[in-house]
């Protein structure tokens, strides 16, 4: 059966980050780590690392092979959280951890990677078929830096 694995190219620190991410999510966990025994354009046999792992379901990989492309926006992890604690808990480690804020619940960790920690029902009130109601929440979503369900859920209501 085909598979499919997003693949994450660091330049520098990649067991590091890939620690710090399964300790964000639960039900993570690194499955196995293997060295390039072989020259490549990235360096001599050794200087390659390859890092396999899952983050709740989804499974990963992470290549350190040496600069290329930086991260950026084009590809994020988002994590849907059902509590604003879990909201709240993953911000703070990852903001604690050298991470960058940015707008609309979206953080850059110190690797350069982005991260979107949303509230699982924001999806579903930006879809609603009460479109003044997806409207302000959406603009309530687009006025905030981490995202706070429950000021979210009194905007889609018209409370305030």
């Amino acid at each position: 059966m085909t598979n499919v694995v997003s693949n994450l190219w660091f330049a520098k620190e990649a067991r590091a980050a890939v620690d710090f991410y399964v300790s964000l999510v639960p039900n993570s966990a690194i499955t196995r780590i293997t060295t390039l025994p072989a020259e490549s354009p990235s360096g001599p046999p050794g200087s390659v690392q390859v890092i396999e792992f899952t983050l709740g379901k989804q499974e990963f990989m992470a290549l350190e092979a040496g600069p290329l492309d930086p991260f950026n926006h084009a590809f994020s992890i988002m994590i849907q959280c059902d509590t604003q604690e879990e909201i709240d808990r993953l911000w703070s480690a990852i903001s604690d951890n050298g991470g960058e804020v940015e707008q609309c619940g979206w953080i850059r960790d110190r690797w350069g990677l982005c991260w979107q920690i949303a509230p699982r029902v924001l999806g579903d009130m930006i879809a609603h078929s009460d479109r003044e109601r997806a409207k302000r929440a959406t603009e309530a979503m687009l006025g905030m830096i981490k995202l706070d369900i429950a000021a979210l859920e009194r905007a889609f209501h018209g409370e305030g």
